[in-house]
């Protein structure tokens, strides 16, 4: 049992729990200092808990969860951990892995669930230069060969005062090359129509342990809309994802056709009407140009589409939308003020 003041020695350096940080059914992060007396990290843990509760055939995945993250972390470049979490250590505690990440400032859905409730407005710049900063992480986790399916601001850790913003948690991440439909992956709340659907008609009889779900680099970039919705619109999520997400929670079994059902058997738009305005009228309020808020819609949309092959083929293809966005910086008026 973890608790303050356990000692966990990894490959590199020992290390004394401080206090829980953050915790999913794959794993547990607790705040810890690395001994004697130095800076304070990360250390993320499986979730033993959850995972002695799972069918013994499943129980591998918390472990594979942890053990994949290490190696596709431990592979990177120093260069390439501009946007992505650092691992400084790892190894293992009570038979389990372990490692030890770069402590951060907090996440990214704390950042905005206390705006919110203060009643701050959204801050359109920031919300674009942190889908820039994710869009530069997601092109390193693809040329790297993996796709992450599990995008969400949970998931996106704020650094050097919210400056800057870094991807973590690659537990759920699949070789893009792997293209054989596999089990349920990822966070209801942020998942794109592939990985709410499956690939079979007979979606009554869909399951979480089933592999029909098929996903691409693509599934990523859904997400990416997802949170370029969340970010500018102050924190409302998208309906769709709402939706998803109320189905899942009512049995795994059948998901997708309790989504189906309450839509008429289509597959419900990814992007309503009224959404697409309210994005547009946070853009403008938040003091982008007309031009400039017409593309971050149509970046929006393409973003959102319902089909994978519809939306941006590759993360350089985002970065130059965005940067015709951001070329438009000099004409802004501050937030607020009159143009």
């Amino acid at each position: 049992m973890l608790e303050s003041g356990t000692i966990v020695t990894l490959a590199s350096h020992s290390y004394r729990l401080d206090s829980p940080l953050a915790g999913s059914a794959y794993g547990l992060v607790w705040r810890a200092e690395v001994l004697p007396g130095a800076r304070p990290v990360a250390l993320k843990f499986v979730n033993q808990a959850r995972m002695e509760q799972a069918l013994p055939a499943l129980r591998g995945r918390w472990i594979d969860s942890v053990e994949q993250e290490a190696a596709f972390l431990g592979q990177l470049a120093p260069w390439d951990g501009r946007h992505i979490v650092r691992l400084l250590d790892s190894g293992s505690h009570a038979g389990l892995p372990v490692l030890a990440l770069e402590l951060l400032e907090g996440d990214l859905g704390t950042w905005v669930a206390r705006r919110r409730a203060a009643g701050v407005a959204p801050d359109v710049r920031q919300a674009l230069a942190w889908v820039g900063q994710v869009n530069q992480a997601l092109e390193r986790v693809h040329q790297y060969g993996r796709r992450h399916l599990d995008l969400k601001p949970s998931n996106l850790l704020l650094s050097a005062g919210g400056a800057m913003i870094k991807l973590a948690d690659f537990g759920t991440s699949r070789a893009l090359d792997d293209v054989a439909p596999h089990v349920y992956a990822g966070t209801p709340n942020w998942q794109a129509p592939e990985q709410v659907f499956g690939q079979s008609d007979q979606s009554a009889l869909e399951d979480a342990n089933d592999a029909n779900y098929a996903t691409c680099a693509a599934t990523d970039y859904f997400a990416l809309g997802a949170l370029l919705f969340y970010l500018v619109s102050g924190g409302v999520a998208l309906r769709f994802c709402v939706e998803a997400a109320q189905a899942w929670r009512e049995g795994q079994l059948g998901a997708a056709a309790r989504l189906r059902a309450r839509v008429g058997g289509a597959i419900p738009p990814t992007l309503n009407e009224d959404e697409a305005a309210l994005f547009g009228q946070h853009c403008e309020q938040g003091g982008l140009p007309r031009d400039a808020a017409g593309r971050a819609l149509a970046l929006l949309r393409a973003l959102l589409a319902a089909d994978p092959a519809a939306r941006p083929p590759h993360a350089l293809a985002i970065g130059r939308v965005l940067a015709e966005i951001d070329a438009h910086r000099a004409a802004w008026p501050l937030a607020g003020s009159s143009a």
